[in-house]
């Protein structure tokens, strides 16, 4: 691949530094570059900005309502937007659902819900794990029944991100017990709004409530919303995950994060000298950033060949396992950099409602709440360990 830009990719890229520049609210930005808790309503109006212009699903079909950008312009947006501090487009409804429903759905599916992606008329969220059913996802026991005209759903699912604000969740069932695990698994779209349905708050170590635990009691999903064929769930499991993995990697987020790291690395001292130029610490940032350019290339050359109608194939492994590690080495590295004042943090902070840190220090407020809610990066959308077993196997042959 050749990695020079051309001077179209770099008119590309001036087109959307400028659109970046006029469109984004300077409220939203700011809180993304301080690292402070977007709500809801933050991702919906970035959503629904992008949404008008036409460029929030950068990788979808032009049939369906993508922009037709090729492999660079779509990383050239990717860059630019972490560069910006634009909030994350949340990513089970364009990123995860919407391929599945395009490459395996009806018709009807596709003509309902893929606007509705689109335009964020509906919230996403993702019943994959349960108790005892997150890296061996197989192994799965949320059972549904056809009854009539419907299914009737019952099991529990779990690390269920932003569910209290869900509309829909793609759901992964038991629709067959008789044969291999992997072979009775179906996938259904299934209304939050349904009786039968709870949702109950886990709340993490920096005090967020970002996951849930999701109970379903005799929940009616009707026949029309399964996706596919019955019991060929894991199919479309499997490919979800391949894109979820791709979209993982971050790189535009994660070189926004290294020149914060060297500006506070900077800010600090030790022996009188800024950290940033202690050997032992600037070895660690150079590292780092080594394995970043390396991530990137891999990046590029992963998402052009996404030109063809296969998914992301066992690449996205690669990406999901190195982009999750380079995440984690930047906010173990930001609080090297910042020392005890990472320590404390302050929840309503984080949430905007004061204007400063208790610890008078804003930049490193909220890193510790950064750092630990970046723990989870290398166990979801299937943990790094079992990455590195289908690298092995479907990468090396072995």
């Amino acid at each position: 691949m050749d990695l020079n830009y051309t001077a179209q990719d770099m008119a590309f890229r001036q087109q959307v530094r400028v659109y970046l520049e006029a469109n984004l609210p300077q409220d939203l930005q700011s809180k993304v570059l301080n690292h402070l808790r977007l709500s809801k309503e933050d991702y919906v109006r970035w959503h629904k900005t992008l949404a008008k212009q036409g460029w929030v699903a950068p990788a979808w079909p032009l049939e369906y309502g993508g922009t037709g950008w090729n492999a660079v312009q779509r990383h050239i947006w990717e860059e630019e937007c972490g560069r910006a501090g634009t909030p994350t487009i949340m990513p089970f409804g364009v990123n995860m659902v919407a391929p599945v429903i395009m490459a395996f759905g009806n018709e009807a599916q596709k003509r309902y819900y893929l606007p509705r992606i689109l335009n964020c008329d509906d919230w996403w969220c993702q019943g994959y794990s349960e108790p005892g059913s997150g890296s061996d996802l197989a192994s799965l026991k949320t059972r549904a029944e056809r009854v009539g005209d419907h299914y009737v759903v019952n099991g529990q699912k779990t690390w269920t991100t932003l569910g209290q604000h869900a509309d829909m969740m793609f759901c992964l069932v038991r629709t067959d017990a008789s044969g291999r695990k992997q072979e009775g698994i179906s996938f259904l779209l299934i209304d939050m709004h349904t009786p039968g349905i709870t949702v109950r708050p886990i709340i993490t170590l920096d005090e967020e409530h970002e996951v849930n635990e999701v109970f379903l009691d005799n929940v009616k999903v009707p026949l029309e919303n399964l996706v596919g064929e019955e019991n060929k769930g894991w199919t479309y499991a499997k490919y979800l995950l391949g894109h979820e993995r791709t979209g993982i990697a971050a790189v535009g987020r994660s070189k926004r994060e290294l020149l914060f790291l060297k500006r506070i690395a900077l800010a600090q001292h030790k022996n009188g000298k800024p950290l940033l130029d202690d050997p032992v610490f600037a070895n660690k940032v150079a590292t780092l950033e080594i394995e970043l350019m390396a991530l990137e290339v891999t990046v590029l050359r992963v998402v052009s060949q996404e030109g063809s109608k296969r998914g992301p194939g066992p690449e996205a492994s690669l990406l999901k396992v190195k982009g999750t590690e380079v995440q984690q080495m930047l906010t173990e590295l930001m609080l090297e950099a910042v020392g005890p004042y990472g320590l404390p943090f302050d929840p309503a902070f984080l949430e905007g409602q004061h204007p400063h840190s208790v610890a008078q220090d804003d930049d490193a407020a909220p890193l510790a709440a950064y750092y630990f809610n970046f723990r989870k990066t290398s166990i979801y959308g299937g943990s790094n360990e079992i990455q590195k077993n289908i690298i092995t196997q479907m990468i090396l042959g072995l």
